[in-house]
């Protein structure tokens, strides 16, 4: 990549209708989890205007109430009230689960990956949490979009919305932020007289409240903000638009600053290597740029459905290594465990925290197993022997 570029990365609200699903999804996991940690879990759901679907794939000696807990998520969500097109009181919901195959539980069973694909993982050192700046702020401006909204910091807000940020990079490193977009969904309490558009008073306020609090000193007098640029964003939600797991894997990610891996994670048990995997990768390059054998690492693993080992690592380090990646990759191969148990164990991914990751991005967040820097002292004294 040239020195001096533009990049931007997007993030969306709890209430969109993807991140949604997401989290319903992911909700029944946990649940699931809850009862019998080792339930076989393929989640999937749709939501359209009046109607959420729940399907997929369960095995499991637990029991939920697809019913009541997908209520108690939509609500929380804030899809309170039917001016918002959508309420959780109302809504219709369709249970259509299946069990898992059982051709999948031979290869699990026996500890091989829950499918084939490769994943990925990244971190980069130009944030504290070791992640693409545009896209931990774009993240920050979501969560608080929903702080706004329920503290009634702004009461005219309503569940979705969505920001992204640009960022300008000089000589490889981020300068500043050039331009913020932000939608906001809202009531008609903001429009003009002649309700085509948000006024200028609540644009501003929006600009105030949301974004400069997130931005700081990112910003100056030349940053542009684009704030419901259509004029007005009244219907939103499942009223608007339909919602599906698993449709927002760069949001959930990186931010496109890194190739996306094989598939989604909401809605699957971490034996779906789909998950675990990119979890582990995570992990494992968060430890490299922590231990600062690297700027940035991009790491890439392969599997095949039934097999423990990973089919192929590569590491990439853009050239920003300390030592080579050929020798980070040995490093890799020692002092991790790539198979499916084994990663599951490293990382502790059989309690119940899936739903807290289905909104505001899967990375970044200290409060996840997969961003602990535990490992980074270890790797630090192994690179010096090498």
């Amino acid at each position: 990549m040239e020195k001096n570029y533009l990049m931007t990365s997007e993030s969306v609200a709890c209430g969109h209708p993807d991140k949604l699903c997401d989290q319903v999804s992911d909700a029944v996991l946990d649940e699931l989890l809850r009862q019998d940690k080792y339930s076989r879990v393929a989640c999937e759901t749709y939501v359209t205007m009046g109607m959420i679907i729940i399907g997929g794939e369960i095995t499991t000696k637990g029991f939920v109430n697809i019913h009541a807990l997908v209520r108690k998520v939509v609500k929380e969500i804030g899809y309170n009230h039917p001016n918002f097109g959508f309420d959780y009181n109302t809504c219709a919901i369709l249970n259509a689960i299946n069990t898992q195959s059982p051709d999948i539980a031979m290869g699990v069973d026996t500890g091989g990956a829950g499918d084939q694909g490769m994943m990925t993982g990244f971190a980069t050192n130009e944030t504290p949490e070791l992640m693409p700046l545009p896209l931990m702020l774009s993240q920050k401006l979501v969560r608080r979009m929903k702080e706004v909204r329920e503290k009634k910091i702004l009461k005219y807000l309503a569940p979705d919305g969505k920001a992204q940020v640009t960022v300008a990079y000089v000589n490889g490193k981020p300068k500043k932020v050039t331009a913020v977009v932000l939608a906001c969904q809202h009531t008609d309490a903001i429009l003009n007289k002649a309700k085509t558009h948000i006024t200028d008073k609540s644009r501003k306020e929006m600009i105030e409240k949301i974004a400069k609090p997130i931005l700081g000193k990112w910003v100056d007098k030349d940053t542009e903000y684009f704030v419901n640029q259509t004029g007005k964003f009244i219907v939103g939600g499942p009223q608007s638009d339909t919602g599906m797991t698993g449709r927002k894997i760069v949001v959930d990610t990186y931010g496109g600053f890194a190739p996306v891996g094989g598939g989604a994670f909401s809605g699957k048990d971490p034996t779906k290597v789909d998950r675990s995997a990119a979890y582990m990768g995570r992990y494992i390059a968060k430890n490299i740029v922590a231990a600062e054998l690297a700027d940035v690492c991009h790491l890439q693993v392969a599997y095949c459905i039934g097999k423990k080992e990973p089919v192929s690592v590569v590491i990439d380090t853009r050239g920003t290594g300390k030592i080579s990646d050929e020798k980070i990759s040995k490093l890799v191969r020692e002092y991790f465990p790539l198979y499916p148990q084994a990663i599951i164990k490293k990382l502790d991914l059989l309690k119940p925290v899936y739903q807290k990751t289905a909104c505001h991005g899967h990375f970044g967040r200290n409060e996840f197993t997969w961003e602990k820097t535990d490992m980074a002292a270890t790797l630090k004294k192994a690179a010096k022997q090498l």
